[in-house]
């Protein structure tokens, strides 16, 4: 694609990570065939083609975006399935980071828009905040029909009740005392899990210390970043960033670290993404190389480097549908590894059909795009059926 952007405006090097980007794309069309957004809106400008072009024309004119563009932008569920498509290899991930991040500089959101968006920024990066925020919306919940149709969407995904955490709350969670450590690993608990799914971490901590790994939760470190991130909110994002990244770096010096787990996939796709965002920072574009380079999804650990091998002797045998998260499949190109892990247990595994498109969670999406959402999941639960599963097996 020829670009048009002048040298002054490529000495800012945002533009200039556009411009490469921008550069390798051949308008070919095939990631709109594989945008969950563009199959069921069928608009070129709700595609990532069309995208492109939106954020293209804003960049290099340096205008401010319009409602027609943030509607467009907007809908994007950053599920990159595109970039799994691209034949030329366009990081589109990149791309519309930085379309997010000018519309948050240069447009101004309706009121309702700014308050809910800013909400979910404050509330959903701070696990004690959301806890706050989630008793009192079972308190609300009856009255519900009071509210405006938005704030009802929000209250009704709220879960009515919240795990009580079974594993006591430390900072090093020891192997088994007889043997030596195999490994010493330092866990990403987030922000949200933590507070609905809280079993996740708890399963991933004993199950690990079952194998001989130490386990390290930092009590600094709450929010990977991305949700901020994804919302154009790059201050309040790079803050996280650089808090995760010196706080992991100081144990990786001081006491050493072989990997640093993410059993969530899209805060295991910002935390590699660390290096590429801080590469033109003189003071952390090593450090965050570093943290990139020790990020491992759960089950890429486990597959890969505990080698870990399963020995069930049941006779029943299970049909279990394997659904791969976007941020897993795409952003992290991590696919065949799960399915490995559930192969070992002797169970039958089964692909989904149009298992690469978005089930229609995607962060904050399915608050902010609710019929979107829906549709894409309706979708999902469809080809889901298609194959009558016994069980499901997911990523988040």
């Amino acid at each position: 694609m020829e670009t048009n952007f002048s040298q002054q405006q490529l000495k800012d090097k945002d533009n200039k990570s556009s411009e490469k980007i921008l550069r390798k794309c051949v308008h070919c069309g095939f990631c709109n065939a594989t945008c969950p957004t563009y199959r069921i809106l069928g608009d070129e400008l709700d595609g990532p083609r069309g995208r492109i072009y939106l954020i293209k024309d804003m960049l290099e004119k340096n205008k401010p975006a319009n409602a027609k563009i943030v509607k467009h932008i907007d809908r994007c569920l950053s599920c990159y399935s595109c970039m799994t498509t691209c034949p030329s290899g366009v990081n589109y991930m990149h791309l519309i980071d930085h379309g997010r991040e000018h519309i948050e500089k240069t447009y101004k959101r309706p009121l309702g828009e700014r308050i809910i968006r800013n909400f979910l920024s404050i509330v959903m990066s701070n696990s004690t905040y959301f806890k706050i925020i989630g008793r009192l919306t079972l308190l609300a919940k009856p009255f519900s029909f009071i509210f405006p149709k938005k704030i009802r969407e929000m209250i009704s995904l709220m879960p009515m009740t919240f795990p009580k955490k079974t594993l006591p709350k430390m900072n090093v969670y020891k192997s088994n005392k007889k043997k030596k450590s195999v490994a010493r690993v330092a866990l990403l608990t987030g922000c949200v899990q933590r507070v609905i799914s809280p079993e996740i971490n708890e399963s991933t901590i004993r199950l690990l210390n079952r194998h001989n790994v130490e386990v390290v939760v930092m009590p600094d470190i709450y929010c990977c970043g991305s949700l901020n991130h994804h919302l154009g909110k790059q201050k309040l994002a790079h803050e996280s960033f650089k808090n995760n990244i010196n706080s992991w770096h100081d144990e990786y010096l001081k006491n050493g670290l072989d990997a640093i787990i993410s059993n969530t996939s899209g805060c295991g796709t910002t935390l590699k993404d660390y290096g590429h965002i801080f590469k033109n920072d003189k003071d952390l574009k090593k450090k965050a190389k570093k943290i990139s380079e020790l990020t491992k999804d759960i089950t890429e650990y486990l597959d890969e480097n505990l080698k870990l091998n399963i020995n069930m002797n049941t006779e029943k045998k299970y049909k279990i549908a394997y659904h791969s998260a976007c941020s897993m499949q795409h952003g992290q190109k991590v696919h065949q590894q799960p399915k490995d892990l559930i192969s070992k247990t002797g169970n039958e595994v089964l692909e989904i059909p149009e298992g690469h498109l978005c089930c229609g969670s995607a962060g904050t999406y399915n608050i902010l795009h609710q019929k979107m959402a829906k549709s894409l999941l309706k979708n999902k639960v469809k080809n889901i059926e298609k194959i009558s599963p016994d069980f499901i097996s997911m990523n988040i």
